[in-house]
């Protein structure tokens, strides 16, 4: 007689858990939220840099468990498209549809590393202790090479690489002055694919003793504690001097005000009171943000009137950030945002620096010929013209010593080739002159601030930021912060002044950082090594599994 369902049902067969009924799709919500939140959480304005040693560790450790492509590359996309969004949100005090739109896509672009991750765990996993190895660094190699693209792809737009989390940390920074950047995001992605082999070894593979031991968690801690501590002397033995003394100035102009003719003598007011009060400082120069003055100080002569009689109302030199209309009234009129040096005595300087790096619709808008019908952020002018080159400025001091400063303006400080050029150039510290009253009183300050730190410490010179209104102060050669402008209520976002004495360590004045002389040798090795990893993943088969059980407490050959 055949055999029907309901004649096989047994009622007293023990039923799937809820665990087992749902288990992917538990694993899924599970890593979507802890990588939303533990990647928010490494970045600035957030004071726990310590997350980002393990931000990235569960999704790597749920690699290792085989799930479908379908199911890992939805959640890890998602995930990291919802907390770049996140993380970017500052960005919706200029544009809605800029924000939704940058997020995701800097999102899902880092998220194509987990994709590798998702590939290559499984086939490292059965691999000799030494192949293992080889294959966690390709890894954070290929994470080297994801972040160097960003530095480029459409223009680029390389915000808060994983390094930027450390700029709190000056020990692991130190690195940077050998690899740029990018050496510190590979020890901390090197770190989270450790801890995630370490994990794994623990609760999923069933060994005891010594073959517990995770080749991958030991060289893991070699990378992340050999270079810091090889470079600690050259943050604890410093001999500094002063260099120069700046009188920074936040004039807090409100955006919604800054490009209203209406609004021009107001702002003239403001600059002229903030201006002579930090002349009583009696600084060498006094710092002004980017594109200060409501009109051009290269162009129209009324502004230009004004900043020179400034300058010698206060007898000190103004550095300031201004456009320079080039040609004017002519068929090839040029604007250009730069920075310019006005003297007591010789008034505005001929050579200025003009931006190399523009803002994509906000300073020009890309593909003039087919997005013509798009407009700008900025409501002044037409398309601005890139500067050509570094172009330091000679800075004067009181007591008639030159220095040579390296400007940046807006937020030239987040690629590291700008930075370098100007090193190259013989400038002795960076000036970074900047407006995040875009951005309004949130993280925006605090995470370009952080590139800054970087730069630093790559180019193994001081920079001193002014904005608008936020982030303030100067940094030393090695990524100390050492100064932080802020009021009575320690707030960075007010309008005032102070001085700021910038000193320099005597060791490298005169010498440039390995990074400056060599630029990104490191991400090529790292192109090297992520593809040595990968062919070694996808053409060498793993040893065969052994026939006979070995003795548990057996060490496992290094």
């Amino acid at each position: 007689m055949a055999t029907t369902a309901e004649d096989s049902f047994d009622p007293y067969a023990e039923r799937p858990s809820f665990w087992r009924q749902h288990e992917s799709g538990t694993w899924a919500v599970a890593m979507f939220v802890l990588t939303v939140v533990l990647t928010v959480l490494s970045f600035p304005p957030y004071s726990t840099p310590e997350f980002a040693y393990a931000f990235a560790a569960p999704a790597i450790f749920w690699a290792y468990l085989r799930p479908s492509l379908k199911l890992y590359a939805g959640t890890l996309m998602a995930a990291q498209a919802v907390a770049w969004t996140i993380i970017l949100s500052w960005l919706h005090n200029v544009t809605w549809g800029g924000l939704f739109l940058l997020g995701p896509f800097v999102g899902i672009w880092i998220g194509l590393w987990y994709l590798a991750v998702w590939w290559a765990m499984p086939l490292i996993r059965p691999h000799t202790p030494l192949r293992r190895v080889i294959g966690v660094l390709g890894l954070a190699a290929f994470w080297v090479f994801i972040e160097w693209t960003r530095t480029w792809f459409l223009g680029g737009f390389p915000w808060l690489p994983l390094a930027a989390s450390q700029w709190q940390r000056s020990i692991l920074l130190q690195i940077a002055s050998y690899t740029g950047a990018y050496g510190i995001s590979f020890i901390l992605i090197t770190f989270n694919l450790g801890f995630a082999a370490y994990a794994h070894r623990l609760l999923r593979e069933k060994h005891k003793g010594l073959r517990k031991r995770s080749p991958e968690f030991m060289a893991a801690l070699l990378v992340l504690m050999f270079p810091s501590f090889l470079l600690l002397t050259e943050v604890f033995s410093q001999d500094r001097k002063e260099l120069i003394r700046f009188s920074l100035v936040q004039p807090y102009v409100p955006q919604t005000l800054k490009w209203d003719p209406a609004m021009g003598p107001g702002i003239m007011d403001v600059l002229e009171e903030t201006t002579l009060n930090a002349a009583l400082d009696r600084p060498d120069v006094i710092l002004w943000p980017e594109a200060v003055t409501p009109w051009a100080v290269r162009g129209d002569d009324n502004t230009k009137a004004y900043v020179e009689s400034l300058s010698a109302r206060a007898n000190i030199p103004l550095l300031l950030g201004s456009i320079a209309i080039e040609q004017l009234n002519q068929p090839d009129e040029a604007w250009f945002n730069g920075v310019f040096l006005v003297t007591p005595h010789d008034g505005l300087q001929t050579g200025y620096y003009a931006k190399r790096h523009l803002v994509p619709f906000g300073e020009y808008v890309p593909l003039r010929p087919v997005l013509g019908w798009l407009s700008k952020f900025v409501p002044i002018g037409d398309d601005f013209q890139a500067g050509e080159d570094a172009h330091p400025l000679l800075v004067p001091r009181r007591n008639g010593d030159m220095v040579i400063v390296g400007p940046l303006i807006c937020y030239e400080d987040i690629y590291p080739q700008l930075a370098l050029s100007s090193a190259r150039t013989g400038a002795e510290l960076l000036t970074v002159h900047t407006n995040n009253g875009w951005f309004g009183e949130g993280g925006a300050a605090y995470q370009h601030a952080a590139h800054s730190v970087l730069r630093a410490v790559e180019t193994r010179r001081p920079v001193v930021r002014v904005g608008n209104v936020g982030w303030s102060g100067w940094i030393d050669e090695f990524g100390n912060i050492r100064q932080t402008v802020t009021n009575y209520e320690d707030s960075i976002f007010f309008r005032g002044s102070q001085l700021a004495v910038v000193t320099r360590d005597r060791r490298w004045i005169g010498r440039e950082s390995f990074y400056t002389k060599h630029g990104d040798w490191f991400v090529l090795t790292c192109m090297g090594l992520a593809l040595l990893a990968g062919l070694m993943l996808k053409f060498t088969l793993p040893p065969p599994v052994p026939t006979e059980t070995t003795e548990p407490d057996s060490p496992e050959p290094l």
